[in-house]
């Protein structure tokens, strides 16, 4: 199975929408590219706010200006100071919601020296979490709430935008398959259904893995016995929040590992050596992962 040895971080698509939701978030996004208004962007991890402040700060009338990214989660007041340098910048707040009160006046004193009429700062925050009732318990400050939340867009799940999935998953898998040199599979219809019934907790970042297990194992029908029984389970307990995407590739990999033993040890007449050797791994090795797949009392022929 071909591997890069290195990948690249990547962003989550953002692709023409026909969820009607999104299509009207899409145009409004456009608008507030051409302003320096404060942007707070509320949605479930993996629904692409990182992407969506990316594709304000490339629509900006200051299209010379760096986009910078700050994780709040765990950040000390000491290290923002240190990290905020607001010059002619995009500043996406990554988890906003997740700043220590410490850190919230620190980042309400850092916004509060630059002025409206001179501002080169365009600040855009990012939060899994419920900030109003963040707010109202008093765990978030209302004035720097009020600050970020100039605008205040609510990203929609995955599960409430079904009719994208078929172009986002197009999307992942062209991009998986250049990742891995791969042809782009064209998945079976039950696949498609599968997809379109799942209720996806982790959303694009769960869509992106199924993807890049589906065209790293090389055949959809292996990645989808690893792949359905992740789905299903995830779908069946605590709306899914208990499976790690980890997982799910994981899943779908050892399903392929397994299809590539047994069909070298048919080849080989159940000859772990040569199989071994045909594997390019050792026999020890062999010998151990017949065991995990539950074939350790198998002799050679």
């Amino acid at each position: 199975m071909p591997v890069p040895a290195q990948e690249p971080a990547m962003d989550l698509p953002f692709l023409d929408a026909v969820n009607p939701t999104m299509k009207g978030m899409e145009a409004f996004i456009k608008e507030l590219a051409h302003n320096s208004v404060p942007v707070l962007l509320i949605g479930e991890p993996g629904t692409g706010k990182r992407t969506i402040a990316k594709r304000i700060h490339h629509g900006s009338i200051q299209p010379g200006s760096e986009f910078r990214i700050l994780r709040c989660s765990g950040l000390s007041s000491s290290s923002m100071k240190t990290n905020l340098q607001l010059r002619s910048t995009t500043l996406y707040l990554d988890e906003v919601g997740d700043l220590s009160a410490d850190s919230q006046q620190c980042l309400m004193e850092v916004l509060s020296t630059v002025s409206d009429g001179e501002r080169s700062v365009r600040v855009i925050g990012g939060s899994a979490r419920d900030l109003e009732r963040d707010l109202r318990n008093g765990v978030f400050r209302e004035d720097l709430y009020y600050r970020l939340s100039g605008v205040c867009l609510r990203i929609p799940p995955l599960r409430q935008r079904k009719e994208d999935i078929p172009e986002l998953m197009s999307f992942f898998l062209a991009r998986y398959s250049e990742i891995f040199h791969r042809a782009a599979p064209e998945l079976s219809a039950p696949t498609q259904q599968l997809f379109l019934d799942y209720s996806w907790p982790g959303n694009l970042r769960e869509l992106d893995a199924a993807a890049r297990a589906i065209v790293a194992v090389g055949d959809e029908s292996v990645a989808m016995d690893g792949l359905r029984s992740m789905l299903v389970r995830s779908d069946n307990g605590s709306n899914g929040t208990r499976v790690s995407l980890k997982e799910v590739a994981r899943a779908a990999s050892r399903e392929a590992e397994k299809e590539l033993i047994l069909k070298a040890l048919t080849r080989t007449r159940w000859n772990r050596r040569r199989a071994a050797q045909e594997l390019q791994i050792s026999y020890k090795a062999l010998l151990y992962k017949l065991k995990q797949i539950g074939y350790g009392e198998y002799e050679a022929s």
